[in-house]
């Protein structure tokens, strides 16, 4: 494995998530006649000549066609660089795989979260609703448009967000171990996935990254509002937009560059900071396409959310005759269909991430050779 200091390409250790290690090292040849070399793996150079079952030499390719030999695939991915399309093929081909983990582990999880954020929310909800009524009396004077319930509904949602992104967080960390042993054909089980402590790693990661972030929104909006109190409104506003932008760009970069991170926690076995400090140099050079292969996911992965929470919302409004879905049934529908949405957009952006993290390896630091060579040990 590469060092955190070091940048060039070298064929690193593979830290196996179940534990089991890296392959045996390589002893030292003895004087003797040399020995025959072993049969290619399955896959490898065409399919064995005559039926016979034996393994031949691949038929030249035809004139004017260039060959390369069939990579070696004993999971959800071909062990080579991937594109694309094979990452989110493998994604789907991780939840196939194991899905008492992907998708069973994942539901616990997230209808866990889901509850708790759902009966914080009601809990506030009904705390501030009857104190925001006289204050939006001006907004709604008869109370018809439920604009109270609608706020208090709002900031009890904001107050249980760190739950949620906790759990989020927490899933995240094991799902990767799933799809990592996916990748080489093994089906990880759930007490495994659960025997993952570097999960914790991964949580405190987020958290740290929760905390800087804040704390950039929190100077922003104090320079903005000091300005704004001495009169200095035009320059509040320049301030206010140009800092914005800044932060998003600045947000965009910074997700980017620790995108593989959590991969890294989860899969490496190393200390804390020099895992950080790794997975951030591992993404140089590949910031771009990282970039949009996960704006794309993440895109799919709302537009999958909404498709599934949006007519739920419309079916506490009419069927239940409540506008403001905010009743006790409206917040059960809802939070049945963002269980379901959570689990299908966490899981599947999972999957993206920890294919994300292997492929860059195996493109900088030829890991698909040594995941071959762990695939032949364990089989």
């Amino acid at each position: 494995m590469t060092s955190p200091h070091d940048d060039a390409p070298r064929p690193p250790s593979w830290a196996a998530p179940s534990g089991t290690g890296a392959p045996p090292p390589e002893t030292v040849p003895q004087p003797g006649p040399p020995a025959a070399p072993p049969p290619p793996p399955s896959g490898w150079g065409g399919q064995p000549p005559g039926g016979s079952g034996s393994w031949g030499p691949a038929a030249p390719p035809p004139p004017g066609i260039s060959w390369r030999p069939q990579a070696l695939q004993p999971g959800i991915i071909p062990l080579r660089p991937l594109g694309m399309g094979e990452i989110y093929d493998g994604a789907f081909r991780a939840v196939r795989a194991n899905p008492r983990v992907m998708f069973g582990l994942a539901a616990l999880v997230v209808t866990v979260a889901v509850i708790l954020q759902s009966v914080i929310q009601w809990y506030v909800k009904g705390i501030l609703a009857p104190q925001l009524t006289d204050l939006s009396a001006d907004l709604d004077p008869s109370g018809q448009m439920g604009f109270a319930e609608q706020l208090g509904s709002s900031i009890g949602l904001l107050i249980a967000a760190p739950v949620t992104s906790i759990a989020t967080t927490i899933l995240t960390g094991l799902l990767i171990v799933s799809v990592s042993r996916s990748v080489l054909g093994q089906v990880a089980t759930v007490g495994e996935v659960l025997r993952s402590w570097r999960v914790w790693l991964v949580v405190g990661f987020t958290f740290l990254s929760g905390i800087v972030i804040l704390t950039v929104i929190a100077v922003l909006v104090t320079g903005v509002t000091l300005l704004a109190v001495n009169d200095q409104v035009a320059l509040a506003v320049l301030v206010g937009l140009g800092g914005s932008l800044a932060f998003l760009v600045a947000a965009v970069w910074f997700t980017t560059r620790t995108l593989l991170v959590p991969p890294a926690l989860m899969l490496e076995g190393k200390k804390f900071w020099p895992t950080i400090t790794r997975a951030w140099r591992l993404t140089r050079g590949a910031f771009w396409r990282l970039f949009g292969i996960y704006l794309l996911t993440t895109i799919l992965a709302g537009i999958i959310a909404q498709i599934i929470v949006f007519p739920a919302t419309l079916i506490a409004q009419i069927a239940l005759r409540d506008p403001t879905a905010t009743s006790f049934g409206s917040v059960v529908v809802i939070g049945i269909a963002t269980i379901i949405a959570s689990t299908l957009s966490t899981t599947f952006v999972s999957s993206v991430v920890a294919l994300l993290y292997i492929d860059v390896r195996m493109r900088r630091e030829g890991l698909d050779v040594e995941l071959a060579r762990a695939a032949e040990t364990a089989a």
